[in-house]
């Protein structure tokens, strides 16, 4: 859903693994379900289409989803996960032409979001210098974890991705140190912290481990996050104005696309700055207040 705006790009090896609405037949649009709350409008049971998927498999109302109450699918990416389905796993048939496949689409999709999020931060982890024995593993673990993508139905139904996940967790996690290290110091340890609504204005927080934290409205406002590790940590409705996130470990866009923030929000170059930024009240998010909690959350299994 969040295809039509750059998902963090870094590199050819990527391309792959970016959202294209355009070669997708609006799978995350139907096979989720989703609760109404302030991420979305309504309640929808999964397997059903949104009522505002269009015959083309397009978002009728894309460019106001915020208005029109459905932030939570702007900061959706399947990263690349869709047309993966759509053009290789499925190439003959979609949920709608093909109705008595639908529910194992459906359950494919979800496998294969997986599979892509995995190779994007395994592609990330080979970027951040490790060692050669760690940088071999990582090499070998992206090459497995395509080597699935690339199965039949029955193949990746069968797969267990609790598992891929926990070993491939392993290696990010030994990356993020690595990186981490060169900065002269461990940052703090905040793993899977719950920061919801957090006063951390000014905060030093270089190096840190925020890995799997939830920092929903947390005030960061002016915060030093240079080489925080920032996987799987849970932004939504984060004030960003001032911090610094350049070279910020694992970030990834629909991270961004979930926070508040604006122009003075230091970034890598491989991110952007959310067009939405600019257009949105930034009064401040106290806890307890944010309209959300963590049955919304994002998927992340990374800790």
């Amino acid at each position: 859903m969040s295809a039509q705006s750059p998902s963090h790009p870094s590199g050819d090896e990527r391309r792959h693994l970016r959202a294209d609405c355009a070669r997708c037949a609006g799978l995350c649009c139907v096979a989720p379900a989703f609760a109404r709350s302030a991420d979305f409008a309504v309640d929808k049971p999964a397997g059903q289409p949104c009522r505002n998927l269009a015959t083309d498999f397009r978002c009728g109302i894309h460019p106001q989803l915020r208005q029109k109450g459905f932030p939570g699918c702007t900061v959706f990416d399947c990263f690349g996960a869709g047309q993966q389905v759509t053009q290789v796993t499925y190439p003959t048939g979609n949920w709608r032409t093909a109705p008595q496949r639908a529910g194992e689409m459906f359950e494919v999709f979800a496998v294969m979001r997986h599979l892509h999020e995995l190779l994007w931060y395994l592609a990330e982890a080979l970027t951040l210098a490790p060692d050669a024995p760690l940088a071999a593993e990582l090499a070998a673990a992206r090459e497995h974890t395509a080597a699935r993508t690339a199965g039949t139905p029955a193949d990746l139904l069968a797969l267990d991705v609790g598992e891929l996940r926990q070993r491939v967790n392993g290696l990010l996690l030994r990356a993020s140190e690595q990186a981490r290290a060169r900065h002269g110091r461990p940052g703090p340890d905040r793993r899977g912290a719950d920061l919801i609504g957090a006063d951390l204005r000014g905060a030093d927080l270089r190096a840190a481990s925020l890995r799997g934290a939830y920092l929903i409205g947390a005030d960061l406002r002016q915060a030093d996050l240079r080489g925080a590790d920032l996987i799987g940590a849970d932004l939504r409705g984060a004030d960003l104005r001032g911090t610094d996130l350049r070279d910020a470990i694992f970030l990834v866009q629909a991270q961004l696309d979930a926070a508040r923030g604006d122009r003075t929000t230091r970034l890598s170059p491989a991110l952007a700055h959310p067009a939405h930024w600019g257009a949105l009240p930034l009064a401040p998010v106290r806890r307890g207040h944010t309209g959300r909690d963590r049955r919304t959350r994002p998927t992340s299994g990374h800790r």
